[in-house]
């Protein structure tokens, strides 16, 4: 069974210690949630895990099937399987999503990958006419998020990183593309690492388990209930201070999340 193995990682950002030991395994056709508040390393581990540069790995491993991802580019890390859905999809103006993803999978047969997006695209709601655009440009935040769900159905990776998919995404979207990832855990085996400040998007995203992270690392781990706790509670429990209103919750900027290797921390 492939498997998705975190141990000891820690990692930090201009002598900032963010990453404080990740321990966290995540087996073929599971989905594991990650919650936590604000500025608690969240997005910090999705990108280091990926590869995003910026960030200094101060110890730790991350496998897939055994194979070390840290120290890897980004793209070979892809190529081992891993995915990035990303809070913030970017723009890639003058490239295709058709090109693309017919270059991504490494394949001549530009038709047969053509037909593959227009079934995907019919799965998740998004109109055809984005798939010969430049990739993300002049779309909107659900657009965008419909966008990662149709590359995820097509390039089909092990293992999917998902950071706060319900961005952007109306309830209806949410439905299809949450609902989208859940078949590709139960079909494909696709392992799903799902970073969330809320538990709406396990109304068809099913976690098999939830982890609290504050502090930069998980301090609890448990079911589906661990989340509803959240959502009533907050995370005083772990940070010692009262949960605080995000006034930007929901809200989808249009920058670039790689052009500053320092503004995830302020989320």
């Amino acid at each position: 069974m492939s498997t998705l193995v975190i141990e000891g990682l820690r990692a930090s950002v201009a002598g900032r210690e963010i990453l404080a030991g990740v321990d966290l395994e995540v087996a073929a056709g599971e989905v594991h949630a990650v919650m936590g508040p604000n500025g608690s390393g969240k997005s910090t581990l999705a990108h280091v895990i990926a590869g995003r540069g910026g960030y200094d790995v101060l110890d730790g491993s991350v496998r897939l099937d055994g194979t070390e991802l840290l120290g890897m580019p980004a793209w070979r890390r892809a190529e081992a399987g891993l995915f990035l859905a990303m809070q913030y999809p970017t723009e890639v103006p003058g490239v295709s999503l058709l090109d693309m993803l017919t270059e991504s999978v490494c394949t001549p047969e530009g038709a047969a990958v053509a037909e593959q997006m227009r079934s995907e695209a019919g799965r998740i709601g998004l109109d055809e006419q984005f798939l010969q655009r430049p990739v993300n440009v002049d779309l909107s935040g659900g657009e965008r998020k419909r966008n990662e769900a149709l590359q995820l159905g097509v390039l089909k990776p092990a293992f999917a990183v998902i950071d706060e998919l319900d961005s952007g995404l109306d309830v209806d979207a949410l439905r299809l593309v949450a609902g989208r990832i859940e078949e590709a855990t139960e079909h494909d085996g696709l392992g799903v690492l799902a970073i969330t400040h809320y538990s709406r998007v396990f109304a068809h995203l099913r976690p098999d388990s939830v982890h609290v992270f504050a502090g930069g690392r998980i301090q609890e781990s448990g079911g589906s209930e661990l989340a509803d706790e959240l959502e009533a509670e907050g995370y005083e429990r772990w940070t010692g201070t009262a949960p605080q209103p995000d006034p930007d919750a929901g809200a989808t900027p249009f920058t670039d999340p790689f052009g500053d290797p320092f503004a995830d921390l302020l989320t």
